[in-house]
């Protein structure tokens, strides 16, 4: 009955699936040490900086005995890409809010349940931010299967949901784990991915990710990987799109609505490059693009610019060329050489004040493409 009163705080908190799992040695290990050794995990250091702490949930609990493994849901709907001058936006950050935000709370809460329901035991609530293999701890709580893109699915559910764990030193009785898989020979997400980025299925190479890249990576985007890009101005829900449990809707629109309430699944690139730190700071502090900074938003535009290739683009990259910072100014040259339009006069003013080599080489390499592209006909 106590067990059932922890389920019952969770649903009451809008989780979507709920289900315990033993605090045992984690399986995968040896996998995420060979994925970290391939140069997989990029420049994520903070895997291998607590590498040994992942081997056991006791590295985020002592003395863990049991994980309840939590499902909070993200908006579903269909996403009509973005016109241009805009860039699109991962479902999971629509709701404009810093995630942490949300579900940070409910964990307290839900940890607040079994202390009074287990006086004397100690929990505690994480999302993404301890080293645990939450999809391998939410794969033997029975939420789901991991599936060949390394999402969690779940039949009737998809896999548009955020993960979450309380880890405890209460002794629950688990629930049986989710053996079947049911991604069968499809390989559809693996076909799709523009960057390439899953070597072999169930395993993906961060550093080709395009979540990664415009999220998580602070340095300069590879010219190899910009194109791909697309029209993603901050994540990519593409592997996801084209999964066959993804494809009919899994929730009603209201259930949407409490999945994040209003969403914004494009933004608007060009005033973007009007902010200056105060002003990004003032509209993003408290949401999921506060992680990127101004400078990678910026960055990531410039590129989305670039790949959309409208004249109209012309004045906010001018502005981006100029920007205070170096990775700004790098990505906007990249882009306005890919403008139809002789932009040679613009790149020439700014490389005569550039001091920085990364920034001169994007110049210049920006100047050949836009000779190019701009070319007279031949008589």
């Amino acid at each position: 009955m106590t067990v059932q009163i922890i389920r019952e705080a969770a649903r009451d908190e809008g989780f979507q699936l709920c289900g315990i799992a033993p605090a045992v040695a984690a399986t995968g290990y040896s996998d995420l040490l060979r994925w970290i050794d391939a140069g997989y995990a990029a420049e994520m250091n903070y895997f291998a900086d607590r590498i040994d702490a992942y081997e056991h949930p006791r590295g985020v609990l002592p003395g863990a005995r049991t994980i309840v493994a939590l499902a909070f849901p993200y908006p579903s709907g269909s996403h009509a890409g973005a016109t241009s001058g805009q860039g699109r936006v991962a479902r999971y950050a629509w709701p404009g809010v810093d995630y942490h935000d949300v579900i940070h709370p409910k964990l307290k809460r839900i940890v607040r349940v079994i202390d009074e329901a287990f006086p004397g035991t100690k929990s505690r609530g994480i999302v993404d931010t301890a080293p645990l293999l939450e999809r391998e701890v939410a794969e033997l709580a029975g939420l789901g299967w991991r599936a060949k893109n390394t999402l969690l699915i779940r039949p009737g559910v998809g896999s548009y949901f955020f993960l979450a764990c309380v880890v405890t030193d209460a002794d629950l009785p688990v629930d049986p784990p989710f053996e079947a898989f049911h991604c069968g020979t499809c390989t559809a997400c693996l076909q799709a991915c523009p960057t390439d980025a899953f070597p072999q299925p169930g395993v993906l190479d961060a550093s080709k990710c395009i979540s990664y890249l415009t999220i998580e990576h602070r340095g300069v985007i590879p010219v190899r990987h910009r194109e791909a890009i697309g029209d993603w101005l901050f994540g990519c829900d593409v592997c996801q799109e084209v999964c066959p449990w993804n494809r009919r809707p899994t929730r009603r629109a209201d259930e949407d609505q409490d999945a994040g309430g209003f969403p914004t699944p494009t933004l608007s690139l060009a005033e973007l490059f009007d902010w200056d730190e105060d002003t990004f700071r003032a509209r993003f502090r408290k949401t999921p693009f506060w992680r990127t900074r101004r400078r990678g938003i910026l960055r990531n535009a410039a590129i989305v610019l670039g790949n959309q290739a409208d004249a109209a683009s012309l004045a906010p990259l001018t502005r981006g060329l100029h920007d205070v910072e170096a990775i700004v100014r790098g990505a906007s040259a990249w882009a306005l050489g890919r403008l139809s339009v002789d932009v040679r006069h613009l790149l020439a003013e700014r490389r005569s004040v550039e001091t920085d080599p990364m920034v001169i080489d994007e110049i210049d390499a920006a100047t050949r493409q836009n000779a190019t592209k701009n070319k007279p006909p031949s008589s």
